[in-house]
């Protein structure tokens, strides 16, 4: 998965990219080994990797996988 689809579905997920970088940049999750969003892209993993963990903590429907 691209960065830009990745960033496109957080948007289109949390209802607008403001909501979506701040909750990239804020929410940390055990699932990401302690890191936020960004944290877990700046340390190298990949951005499906983290769609998959955001989806399972924020209960994103399946069809959005």
């Amino acid at each position: 998965m691209r960065l830009t689809v990745f960033w496109q579905r957080m948007a289109e997920h949390f209802g607008t990219a403001s909501y979506a970088e701040m909750f990239a940049r804020d929410h940390v999750m055990s699932e990401l080994g302690g890191r936020t969003v960004n944290e877990a892209l700046d340390a190298g993993w990949a951005a499906k990797d983290v769609w998959r963990v955001v989806c399972t903590v924020m209960d994103v429907p399946s069809e959005k996988h």
